[in-house]
């Protein structure tokens, strides 16, 4: 059994750099994959997000989604862009039923991953940022699984 690799951290002195982050991800990722978001009100999940829609070459705006819980984007592959803000725990998401087998089909970001408890995928890239405002960004990124690793290779 292969184990996943361990996480690398990764400076983001900018917004702009945050976005093209996300872009070389989103541009990797394909069905089924899921990134999950973690970080402090400011830290630049909604700015990795739009980076990732990018990657995906989802033409459309990308703004958080906190009010619909999830937004879908037609691009390469659908993104279901995820916002977990307002949510308390797992059952939360399960009674909204943010997580459904549609997810499989297409890219799944969720921002404020960690609000899912339970719920959350077990595989997946997890990527949590430290920071706000305008000081520079530290992001660590972590596969739990050998599907994700790809992607976190590919970005080290």
């Amino acid at each position: 059994m292969t184990r996943p690799p361990v996480p690398i951290r990764w400076t983001s002195p900018s917004a702009a750099a945050t976005r093209d982050l996300g872009s070389r991800l989103g541009a990797l990722a394909g069905p089924g994959d899921v990134l999950a978001l973690v970080g402090p009100l400011g830290a630049g999940k909604t700015e990795l997000a739009r980076g990732i829609a990018r990657g995906l070459e989802v033409e459309e705006p990308v703004t958080s989604p906190t009010f619909v819980l999830v937004a879908e984007h037609a691009g390469r592959h659908t993104l279901f862009h995820v916002d977990c803000y307002r949510l308390v725990g797992a059952e939360d998401a399960l009674a909204a039923g943010i997580l459904d087998d549609r997810a499989a089909d297409g890219v799944t970001v969720i921002e404020w991953a960690e609000r899912l408890g339970s719920a959350l995928p077990a595989a997946r890239l997890e990527i949590v940022i430290d920071g706000a405002g305008e000081e520079p960004r530290s992001l660590a990124l972590r596969a739990t699984d050998a599907r994700h690793a790809r992607l976190l290779a590919a970005v080290s």
